[in-house]
């Protein structure tokens, strides 16, 4: 039996959806905002979670994005798309925070090099480690961000092209030259 995918909740269009809140949330109203956070906060947590597999990461990611939303409401066009757009808000700012966490892994890492000491591996480099051939994990850790996040939106959850493209909030053939260039540098990496 297939686990069920966290996603957003169904709500009408109207009074109280998503999509009103927005608007109300680009005039500056915290109700609304307490609102949408309450209604919105559980399922992305799950689903940043799952990329990521760190509780800390995941706190900062939702904070980070619930502050975008809270700041990018007003530009809010969208019609029943309120879950997808704060999705792929969630996305980006996931994606940087592993483009921070990797450059203050190259950072620290020659810091302990020129003081004799080895780097500590991270949880997720562990975890990955545990749970998949240490190879692959190499190889996927290698990826960048935006190759990772394709091969996990297509093959981890299980998203079509079209669905990965609004998720990632990128052009269907993007979704589909990243898949390709992914696939190829991971079966490089393990030839």
């Amino acid at each position: 039996m297939r686990a069920r995918r966290a996603s957003p909740p169904d709500v009408t269009a109207g009074e109280g959806s998503d999509d009103e809140l927005l608007r109300r949330i680009g005039s500056g109203d915290r109700a609304a905002f307490e609102a949408f956070y309450d209604r919105n906060a559980a399922w992305l947590a799950v689903r940043i979670r799952r990329r990521c597999g760190d509780a800390d990461l995941t706190a900062d990611v939702l904070q980070e994005t619930f502050l975008a939303v809270w700041r990018a409401a007003g530009s809010y066009a969208g019609a029943g798309q309120s879950g997808g757009w704060l999705w792929s808000i969630a996305t980006r700012r996931l994606i940087d925070a592993h483009r921070r966490r990797a450059v203050r892994a190259v950072v620290v890492g020659e810091l302990d090099d020129d003081r004799g000491h080895a780097a500590a591996p991270s949880a997720e480099d562990e975890v990955l480690a545990g749970t998949y051939d240490a190879e692959l994990a190499t190889a996927l850790d290698r990826l960048s961000p935006e190759l990772r996040a394709v091969l996990q939106a297509t093959v981890l959850d299980g998203l079509t092209v079209r669905e990965t493209a609004l998720l990632l909030d990128v052009p269907e053939g993007t979704v589909k030259s990243r898949a390709v260039r992914a696939r190829r540098q991971l079966r490089e990496a393990l030839s």
